[in-house]
């Protein structure tokens, strides 16, 4: 290892300052490539921190988040805030020290700025009145769908000159997207009436944000006409039911379809009844009355004379017949208590009055249960014992004028609706472009960053220093310049030496060719002895001046 960094370092001095520095250079304009394009292509994604705001409230989040430095975006719709991922708790804890968001829709904590001292009956209804409706509208916000809501309530007031209460009602206000609206418009108003004292469901008035109006008045589901057609969908939906648990097992989940109408009577039924048992009688009083009676009748009578027109004169009586009687009575009076019942039956239910079932089974099934050589009477036979399989599971009753209609028919592809088709390779390519872009660049800027940076110069660190070669000395330079001599006498060169050597060869005729200029030469062997140069130059302009 130290022999490694011992070859490194001395690697680094052979290159020299200059080209130290430019090694530094290209490392650091490398990590400043890499950092920016990392930082650049990896930003952190954003999450929603709050939803459903104000303008208002919109503006003073972003200051607020803008001081304390923590990135923010508004969402396209301008009413919600988004903060990078990680930082949403720390925003919200600051935004509550700011007591933000102001939202309109404020709830109990109305009580929190309300002083006791000084404070009227009537503030405290209204601050009632107004907590309740803001506690409401943030739960109504809570559904799914519903992106603002406002609630106004009036509460039951009774008066001193009134003699009836009245009695409350609230209106809601909503604004929606991506909901069905007049089913959450009916959970609204339950939802409203279950938190308001006495107020019911039908006191409840639902509004979107257009002027829409989505429930008022009485609750059509609690009609006559929608209990009885959501009597009969239970009903037809429950026998259709039992006809696919029935045939399943045996034809398969595709091979048959089924149909149920049903008609249903939901009247309210109220019967009294009394039943008297006259086998079944007690003795409830006994009475007995005796009577005896006896009596004794004696008759006088006095004769019609002359003596009775006299005065004081007394006339005799006579005796006169005598009646003698007894009568005995008794009188006996019974009274029985005959067993009686009593019954009150009260009937909300509902009762089927006729029943209409079609079934199609595929015919090509029933080929392939009874084999290929199935003949018309086998699969007419076959589709009579479907017919009572049905029958027996969906209760048929020929008295109540039930029909039954079992058919065996050809199916044809597809009568099940379209199969929903899964997103294809360029739709998902489409809902992920973003992120492949920015993959697919940070890859490439890392590989371009490697290859042309880092590859060189660790190529350059790790090889081995090659000797600097020598460059031609003063002496070297001086001769090779041409002097005043040989310019004058020059002359072409002889085709063979005296001594017999060859002349010049094609190799010295290139190597005079490619040889410096003289002004070259002479500007070298200046940069090597600025002194001898100057006499050299003074010797050349003498021997010039001499001749």
């Amino acid at each position: 290892m130290p022999q490694q960094i011992q070859s490194i370092i001395s690697n680094l001095r052979a290159f020299g300052v200059r080209r130290l520095a430019m090694l530094a250079g290209i490392a650091a304009l490398v990590m400043a490539v890499i950092g920016i394009g990392s930082v650049y292509l990896n930003r952190p994604a954003y999450e929603t921190l709050y939803v459903g705001l104000d303008r208002s409230d919109v503006n003073q989040i972003g200051l607020v988040l803008g001081e304390a430095g923590i990135g923010f975006d508004v969402g396209s719709d301008g009413t919600s805030v988004l903060v990078p991922a990680g930082t949403t708790a720390q925003a919200r804890m600051l935004l509550a020290e700011k007591g933000l968001p102001t939202s309109a829709n404020a709830g109990y904590e109305l009580f929190d700025n309300v002083g006791s001292l000084g404070l009227t009956s009537f503030m405290q209804q209204i601050t009632r009145v107004r907590a309740l409706e803001g506690e409401i509208a943030r739960t109504i916000q809570s559904i799914a769908g519903i992106k603002a809501a406002r609630v106004h309530i009036v509460m039951s007031e009774r008066a001193n000159f009134r003699r009836d209460e009245q009695q409350p009602s609230a209106s809601v206000v909503i604004r929606y997207s991506g909901i069905d609206a007049e089913k959450s418009a009916m959970s609204i108003r339950h939802l409203v009436a279950a938190a308001v004292p006495g107020l019911s469901a039908d006191k409840v008035t639902v509004l979107d944000s257009n002027g829409n109006l989505l429930a008022a008045g009485d609750d059509p589901s609690n009609t006559s006409a929608a209990r009885t057609l959501g009597v009969e969908q239970t009903v037809e939906a429950q026998i259709g039911d039992n006809i696919r648990r029935a045939l399943t097992p045996y034809l398969g989940p595709d091979n048959f379809r089924a149909s149920v109408k049903a008609d249903v009577n939901t009247d309210t039924r109220q019967t009294e009844e009394t039943i008297f048992d006259p086998e079944s009688r007690v003795e409830r009083s006994v009475q007995s009355v005796r009577a005896n009676e006896n009596s004794n009748q004696r008759q006088a009578s006095t004769p019609a004379s002359v003596e009775q027109n006299l005065p004081e004169t007394q006339a005799t009586s006579t005796d006169g017949p005598q009646t003698t009687s007894a009568n005995d009575r008794k009188e006996e009076i019974t009274n029985y208590e005959i067993n009686s019942k009593k019954i009150a039956t009260v009937s909300n239910g509902y009762s089927v009055t006729k029943m209409s079932i079609a079934v199609v089974v595929n015919q090509q099934r029933l080929m392939t249960i009874l084999g290929k050589d199935a003949t018309p009477e086998q699969i007419a036979k076959r589709v009579a014992d479907i017919q009572k399989m049905v029958a027996s599971a969906t209760g048929f009753d020929d008295k109540r004028g039930d029909i039954i209609d079992v058919s065996a028919v050809e199916f044809i592809d597809g009568l099940d609706g379209e199969p929903i088709e899964q997103p294809g390779i360029m739709a998902s390519i489409g809902t992920h472009a973003g992120t492949m872009i920015n993959a697919g660049a940070f890859i490439v800027v890392v590989f371009l960053v490697a290859f042309f940076g880092l590859r060189p110069m660790a190529t350059a660190l790790t090889a081995r220093p090659t000797p600097a070669l020598a460059g031609p000395s003063f002496d070297d330079v001086q001769r090779s310049l041409p002097t005043p001599e040989t310019t004058a006498t020059a002359e072409p060169p002889p085709a063979a030496l005296p001594s017999g050597r060859p002349g010049p060869t094609p190799l010295d005729d290139l190597r005079q060719k490619i040889r410096p200029a003289p002004q070259e030469r002479l500007a070298r062997m200046v940069d090597l002895n600025e002194e001898r140069t100057a006499q050299i130059l003074r010797k050349w302009a003498a021997q010039e001046a001499t001749v």
